[in-house]
C-alpha cells in the first residue's frame, strides 16, 4: 500500500539544522544576510547582472525557460545543464562579497555561480537534481535567496511520498551536501501569491 504523503516543513528547525530526514543534508540559515545587506545585493544584482533568456527544447520544440539566468565564475569555466550551454562571465565585486561570506560558513571554495531571476510567481523550475558529471560525486551547492519569498520543495527519488519544503525568505542561505543531489530532487513551483521578483544564487564547485 502506498505510504501517506508527508510534506514536512522547516517550521520546527533552528538555524543550521538539517531539513532532510535521511540520505543527504540541507542546512537552512534564515537571515544569514542582514536586511541592509540583502537589500543592497538585491538592487545591484537586479540591475547590473547580464540576465539572459535561455530556451529549452521539449519534444523538438523550443520554449522560453520560465526564468532568466546568468553564469559567473573563474577561469572562464563554462557550464551545461538540461541541454543549455552557458558562457562564464568574471566575478563582480558584489558576487565576491556574497561568495566570501558563504565560503567562510561552508569552509569550501566555490568556483562558479548560477543566478536565476524569477520575475514573479509564474516563473519556476521543475523537479530536477543538480548532478551533472562536472559537479562530481556528492556535490556541495550553496544557495542564496534575495527578494520575494518562494517555496523550495524536496522530494525523495525512491519514495515519492517523502517531501520536505522550506520558505526561502530574503537573505536566506541554504547549503545542500552529502547524497542530496543523488537521492533527492528539488523544485520552485509556480504560485499566484507572488507578484514580485526573487533572485537565487547557487554557488557550485566545478571539477
Amino acid at each position: 500500500m502506498q505510504g501517506q504523503l508527508f510534506q514536512g516543513s522547516s517550521d520546527h528547525l533552528t538555524s543550521g539544522d538539517n531539513l532532510l530526514p535521511k540520505d543527504g543534508e540541507v542546512l537552512v540559515y534564515h537571515g544569514f544576510f542582514s536586511q541592509k545587506e540583502s537589500d543592497c545585493f538585491y538592487d545591484h544584482l537586479l540591475d547590473q547582472i547580464d540576465w539572459q533568456q535561455d530556451k529549452m527544447k521539449i519534444y523538438g520544440k523550443q520554449f522560453d525557460l520560465p526564468r532568466l539566468t546568468a553564469w559567473y565564475g573563474e577561469h572562464a569555466k563554462d557550464y551545461s545543464y538540461s541541454g543549455i550551454s552557458m558562457r562564464s562571465k568574471p566575478w563582480t565585486k558584489e558576487l565576491m562579497e556574497i561568495k566570501d561570506k558563504i565560503e567562510a560558513n561552508a569552509k569550501l571554495h566555490f568556483t562558479s555561480v548560477l543566478l536565476n531571476l524569477y520575475r514573479n510567481g509564474d516563473d519556476s523550475v521543475g523537479w530536477h537534481c543538480d548532478n551533472e558529471k562536472v559537479l562530481r560525486v556528492n556535490p556541495v551547492i550553496a544557495s542564496v535567496s534575495l527578494g520575494a519569498t518562494r517555496t523550495f520543495k524536496f522530494r525523495h527519488l525512491e519514495d515519492k511520498t517523502l517531501i520536505r519544503k522550506v520558505e526561502l525568505t530574503h537573505g536566506t542561505y541554504l547549503l545542500m551536501k552529502g547524497e542530496t543531489q543523488h537521492k533527492w530532487e528539488h523544485q520552485i513551483p509556480k504560485t499566484k501569491k507572488v507578484t514580485t521578483p526573487r533572485i537565487s544564487l547557487t554557488f557550485r564547485i566545478l571539477g
